[in-house]
């Protein structure tokens, strides 16, 4: 389930996430059109991609030319960053479609606004209305969730709640030392896709 009528938040990893640019993590950021802070994700929209995102991936490009699997990603980045659309959720959906598709993930992907469900409900009464239209009986959040949903309430609505936990996961970047919590792009730069899989599998339900 991907929530496209959510608050977009600048402070959250919506439109941005980071790299390794010359052994050190550095943020990357699609531009957006200036807006209220109030709008849903799907009413944002990107400042002239054609410009900003040409400039994206020369960045990415001069960060990651040396990565042993860096023509195949970035013909994956490049296909991604030049979508024809600038609705910020399509670009995003498209994106997560892309990447997907590329690791050989098949797992059906649901827009939440398309859900007949009241939208009007905030957080986990959003979520647990989500579940009951789809008859889930487990619902698996990243571990952010737990500051934002309670056990006891998704137990009494007969649904388990987990929160998937990953493993930390260790790879040659071609530095000293490991630099954690980068985006997917690094990890499809100095991995296989088969080394990919694997790390996929690398967590906990608690």
């Amino acid at each position: 389930m991907v929530y496209d009528n959510i608050q977009f938040t600048k402070s959250g990893w919506i439109h941005r996430n980071r790299i390794l640019v010359n052994g050190s993590p550095k943020w990357i950021t699609l531009a957006l059109k200036k807006d209220s802070d109030t709008l849903d994700i799907r009413e944002r929209n990107l400042q002239n991609p054609a410009v900003n995102n040409n400039k994206l991936l020369r960045r990415i490009e001069g960060a990651y030319k040396k990565a042993p699997y860096f023509n195949n990603t970035y013909s994956l980045l490049k296909k991604c960053l030049t979508y024809d659309d600038n609705n910020l959720f399509k670009f995003i959906f498209n994106t997560i479609v892309a990447v997907c598709q590329h690791l050989s993930i098949n797992t059906k992907i649901i827009i939440s606004s398309t859900i007949p469900i009241d939208h009007s409900l905030k957080k986990q009464d959003r979520v647990i209305a989500l579940c009951k239209f789809f008859n889930a009986d487990e619902y698996i959040n990243p571990p952010g969730g737990k500051l934002l949903y309670d056990k006891t309430v998704f137990n009494e609505n007969g649904i388990e709640l987990y929160f998937l936990e990953p493993e930390k996961v260790i790879y040659d970047q071609g530095i000293p030392e490991f630099v954690p919590q980068l985006s997917i792009i690094d990890v499809m730069m100095f991995n296989s896709l088969e080394k990919i899989k694997e790390y996929l599998n690398m967590y906990r339900l608690t």
